[in-house]
């Protein structure tokens, strides 16, 4: 047997981990939850220059299946994932990948030009790209000195 110091700090981050194993889930609706787990699409959100980018990943998911939408400054991306055919021979040892649909909505600053967006999709890569309004960028103000 080895002897360990007691670190009183350590075993409550584990009662903590533990406590949070239980509640996670807890009073979710059946609608939100696939397989114990919440099913949205991952996004990262970019400034870049004069530009706001949205990455949406949307793996499995056909061009015609996926729909965005901009409304009263808010991106609403929704897309549909067909299942594979099962096949009747054997029977699934792990079965992680998801099918069906899905949606999710960002609320877009209002600097962005709803107008002018435009979207492309890519080995499961939905990029939507908003520029800024031209009266809502920031501009560089000049300094004047006076001499007094």
């Amino acid at each position: 047997m080895v002897m360990q110091k007691w670190n009183p700090l350590a075993e409550m981050r584990e009662m903590e981990d533990a406590m949070n194993r239980v509640w996670r889930g807890f009073g979710r609706r059946p609608a939100e939850t696939n397989g114990g787990e919440r099913w949205h699409i991952p996004l990262d959100v970019v400034e870049d220059g004069d530009d706001i980018v949205v990455h949406a990943s949307l793996p499995g998911a056909a061009p015609d299946q996926i729909e965005v939408n901009v409304e009263d400054g808010v991106l609403t991306i929704g897309a549909k994932t067909e299942d594979d055919k099962e096949t009747k021979q054997g029977g699934y040892l792990l079965r992680e990948r998801r099918s069906g649909s899905y949606h999710r909505a960002l609320r877009l600053p209002d600097t962005v030009d709803e107008e002018k967006a435009e979207s492309a999709y890519d080995r499961g890569v939905l990029t939507v790209t908003f520029p800024k309004q031209e009266s809502k960028k920031a501009r560089r103000l000049d300094i004047k000195v006076r001499q007094g």
